[in-house]
C-alpha cells in the first residue's frame, strides 16, 4: 500500500513538522494565528483563481498552510501560553491558592504524588498544573481525585537530572503541561469541603470502588496487581518484579490499556452481540452497544489520555465496521484521527507511549499485509498462528528503533510472550469483566476467584520463564537519536525493496544501511577519543567517574551505588570495560592537585592544591582551612550533612571562593584539556 498516496498522511506529516518546529523554536501565538489565517485564505484564492488542486502554487500554499498550523497549535496548546497561567501572577502574595486534585500519581516509600490544577489564586482565576508531593506519616491520608484544598505555596522549579544520562523528568512534565512542583505536607492545606465534582473524579472513585471489592477477594497479591493493571489501567500496584519480567519478555504493553486492549474488547463485542444482525436495526443497535460497551469499560478503567485515544479510535473504527468499508478505509481513519488528535494535543508526538502505539499501528497497516503474502497455510488453525505472528513481527518492526532509543533493549523472545498470550487476551478480558460484574453485585463465587487467579498466574509465570532467558534478552545497547532517525528510514527503505525488487530500491537502501552502519562506526571512534573525570551526585555516598576511552574507573567509598546511575552511563557513553576501586585521599590533575578530605579531616598539604572535595561530613573549620590551604574551588558531593552545606557555602562566599554543590548544581566535572 503507497501510504503517501493518501491525503490524510501528507497533512499528518506537514503537521508534525509544523510542530517540531514549534517544539524547538518560540514564536508569538498572535503573531501565528494571523499568518495561518492568511496562508488559508490565500489557498481558498489560489483553489478558486486556479480551479484545481494539482498544481505546484496549491502544494506550495497548503503545506506552509498545514505547517504554520502545526506551529500554531504546539504553541498555543502550552499552557505556560495562556494569560490566565499562574505564572503570569506578578507576586504569590495574593491570597491562599485553591488547588484540584486532577490525578493521583503512584506513590513512592516516602511520598504521595498528584497532579493539581490551580483554580484560583485569591480572587483571581488562573489556569496551570503542579506536582503536588505530600510526605507519608501516620497523620497523612491519600487525596482522591477531585479533592480541593487551600494552601499558601512556596512553588519550586522542577530539578533536571543531576548525573549525566539520567531520565530527565523536567522535560517529561514539561511534555505534559507542568512546570513547578509544590511540597507540603499534611498541616499546610485545609481541605474544601463538598467539591464539585467532574466525570473524571466520578470515574476514578467508581475505579476506587471496584478496587476494593477485588481486594475482598481471595486473589494473590502479584495475580492482583496484574489483574488491575488489564482491566482497570491501575499498575500502581504490580511487584517491581512482575513489572520488569514483563519488559523483559517484551510483553509490558499488555499491563497498559491500550489500543490492544480495547480492539480484542470490541471484536469480543461484536462477536457476543452478533446474533443480532438477524433483527430489524440489529446492526445499528450492534453499533450504540459496542460504542456504549467501550466507552463503559474506558470509564472503568479511568478516563486516562491513552484510554480516551484508543476507545476515540475503535468508536470509529465500530462505525466503519457498521458502513461495511474495505481496509483501506480503516487505514485513512486512523490516519485522520492521528491528525485530529495532533491538532488538538500537539504535546502527545512527544509522548513515548503515544510514539510507540502509532509506530506500531503503522506498522501493522503497512508491514502485515506483506508478511502474510509470504506464507498461506491450508490449515486454519496454522494459519491464524502464522497470522499473529505477521502482526507481532510487524509491530515489534515497527516500535524497534524507538524502543532502543529510550529503553536500549531488545526482547528476542517477544513472539513467544505474543504467540500465547495475545490470543488468549481476549478470554482474559472477557471474564474479567464478568468477574468485576459479579464482584459489585457481591456474587462472586470462589470458584471462579479460583480459576481466574490460576489464568493470571499461568500468565505471570510464563512471562517469568521467557524473562530468564537472559541469553535472548539483549540490553545495554547503544543508541542515539542519530541512529534511531537513520534505523527508521532504513527500515522505511528495506520494506520498500522487499515491496518491489529493482535496483534502484535495492541500491538506496544498501546506501542507507551503509550510512548507518558508518555513523555507529564513527560514534564508536569518537567515544574511545574521550577523557573525563566526573564528581557525581548520590545521597550518603561519593562516587567520581575516572573515564580514558572506552574504559571507565568507578572510584567510591561504598560498595552500595544506584545500578542505574552506572549503567546508564556505561550505555550512552559506549563503554566496554568497567572497574571498580577504593576513593584516595588525593589525585593529580593537570593543573593542580585534588584533595579528597573525608569524615577523617586528615590531608597532608600541598603547594599546588587546586580543588577540594569535601566527602561524608568532615568535622573542619573551613575558614582556617582556607587560609591554610588557599583552593581555587571547592567541591561537595551527596555524602554530606545539608546543613554543613549551607555553613560551607557560607563560608566560599565570604572568601569569595567558588563552591559547587553537587545536589544543586549537579555532577562536577573537571577540566582536563588545559
Amino acid at each position: 500500500m503507497k501510504l503517501l498516496a493518501f491525503i490524510p498522511i501528507k497533512l499528518t506529516l506537514l503537521l508534525i513538522l509544523g510542530i517540531l518546529i514549534g517544539y524547538f523554536f518560540s514564536f508569538n501565538p498572535v503573531h501565528l494565528l494571523i499568518s495561518t489565517i492568511t496562508l488559508f485564505i490565500l489557498l481558498s484564492a489560489v483553489f478558486i483563481f486556479e480551479k484545481k488542486t494539482k498544481t505546484v502554487l496549491f502544494g506550495l500554499v497548503a503545506a506552509i498552510g498545514f505547517i504554520s498550523l502545526g506551529i500554531y497549535s504546539y504553541t498555543s496548546a502550552q499552557p505556560i501560553n495562556s494569560i490566565n497561567h499562574y505564572t503570569k501572577i506578578t507576586s504569590q502574595e495574593d491570597g491562599a491558592w485553591t488547588l484540584k486534585i486532577n490525578e493521583a500519581l503512584k506513590p513512592n516509600q516516602y511520598l504521595y504524588r498528584y497532579f493539581a490544577t490551580v483554580k484560583s489564586i485569591g480572587d483571581k482565576k488562573v489556569s496551570g498544573t503542579l506536582l503536588i508531593t505530600i510526605p507519608k506519616d501516620s497523620t497523612t491520608t491519600s487525596l482522591q481525585v477531585d479533592d480541593e484544598f487551600l494552601t499558601f505555596p512556596n512553588i519550586q522549579a522542577i530539578n533536571e537530572p543531576l548525573n549525566p544520562h539520567q531520565f530527565n523528568y523536567k522535560k517529561y512534565l514539561e511534555n505534559l503541561g507542568v512546570y513547578h512542583q509544590l511540597k507540603i505536607s499534611s498541616n499546610q492545606f485545609i481541605k474544601v469541603e463538598n467539591p464539585k465534582a467532574t466525570f473524571i473524579g466520578i470515574a476514578s472513585k467508581a475505579r476506587n470502588h471496584i478496587i476494593d471489592k477485588l481486594r475482598k477477594e481471595n486473589f494473590g497479591t502479584d495475580e492482583l496487581g496484574v489483574i488491575q493493571a488489564l482491566l482497570l489501567g491501575q499498575r500502581s500496584d504490580i511487584s517491581e518484579e512482575t513489572y520488569t519480567n514483563y519488559q523483559k519478555a517484551g510483553a509490558v504493553h499488555i499491563l497498559a490499556v491500550s489500543g490492544l486492549h480495547i480492539g480484542i474488547l470490541l471484536l469480543l463485542i461484536q462477536f457476543l452481540l452478533s446474533p443480532l444482525k438477524h433483527i430489524p436495526k440489529g446492526r445499528t443497535i450492534i453499533l450504540i452497544l459496542s460504542v456504549l460497551f467501550l466507552w463503559g469499560f474506558a470509564f472503568l478503567a479511568g478516563l486516562s489520555a491513552s484510554i480516551i485515544r484508543a476507545t476515540t479510535m475503535f468508536t470509529f473504527v465500530a462505525y466503519a465496521i457498521y458502513l461495511n468499508r474495505p481496509s483501506n478505509s480503516f487505514n485513512i481513519l486512523a490516519l485522520s484521527i492521528l491528525f485530529i488528535l495532533l491538532f488538538i494535543n500537539p504535546s502527545l508526538l512527544f509522548q513515548v507511549g503515544f510514539q510507540m502505539s502509532y509506530a506500531a499501528v503503522f506498522a501493522i497497516l503497512w508491514i502485515f499485509p506483506l508478511l502474510k503474502k509470504l506464507y498461506f497455510p491450508k490449515n486454519t488453525f496454522v494459519r491464524y498462528f502464522w497470522q499473529l505472528l505477521c502482526v507481532s513481527i510487524a509491530a515489534q518492526l515497527g516500535v524497534l528503533p524507538i524502543s532502543l532509543y529510550y529503553f536500549h533493549q531488545f526482547p528476542g523472545l517477544f513472539f513467544i510472550s505474543n504467540l500465547i498470550i495475545v490470543p488468549a487476551l481476549g478470554v482474559i478480558l472477557g471474564i474479567g469483566i464478568l468477574v468485576i460484574f459479579l464482584s459489585l453485585i457481591n456474587w462472586l463465587p470462589s470458584q471462579i476467584v479460583w480459576f481466574y487467579n490460576g489464568i493470571i498466574s499461568l500468565m505471570n509465570n510464563l512471562i517469568g520463564w521467557v524473562a530468564k532467558q537472559e541469553s535472548f534478552i539483549f540490553s545495554s545497547i547503544s543508541f542515539d537519536f542519530g541512529q534511531l532517525i537513520l534505523s527508521i528510514i532504513t527500515i522505511v527503505l528495506f520494506i520498500k525493496a522487499c515491496t518491489l525488487f529493482t535496483y534502484k530500491r535495492i541500491a538506496i537502501f544498501l546506501i542507507s544501511l551503509l550510512c548507518f552502519q558508518c555513523y555507529t562506526s564513527f560514534q564508536k571512534i569518537e567515544a574511545s577519543k574521550i577523557t573525563e573525570a566526573i564528581v557525581l551526585h548520590q545521597t550518603k555516598r561519593s562516587i567520581l567517574f575516572n573515564r580514558s576511552g572506552k574504559n571507565l574507573s568507578i572510584l567510591s567509598n561504598s560498595t552500595e551505588m544506584a545500578n542505574n546511575l552506572i549503567s546508564d552511563y556505561q550505555t550512552a557513553e559506549r563503554i566496554e570495560l568497567t572497574q571498580f576501586d577504593s576513593l584516595k585521599n588525593s589525585y593529580s590533575l593537570k593543573n593542580g592537585i585534588l584533595l579528597v578530605l573525608d569524615s577523617t579531616g586528615i590531608y597532608s598539604k600541598s603547594e599546588s592544591m587546586d580543588k577540594i572535595l569535601l566527602t561524608q561530613s568532615p568535622k573542619i573549620n573551613l575558614e582556617r582551612f582556607i587560609d591554610r590551604v588557599n583552593p581555587k574551588e571547592i567541591i561537595a558531593d551527596g555524602s554530606n550533612y545539608r546543613s554543613y552545606i549551607d555553613r560551607w557555602r557560607m563560608t566560599c562566599l565570604k572568601n569569595k571562593i567558588p563552591f559547587h554543590y553537587t545536589g544543586e548544581k549537579g555532577a562536577y566535572y573537571f577540566d582536563l584539556e588545559n
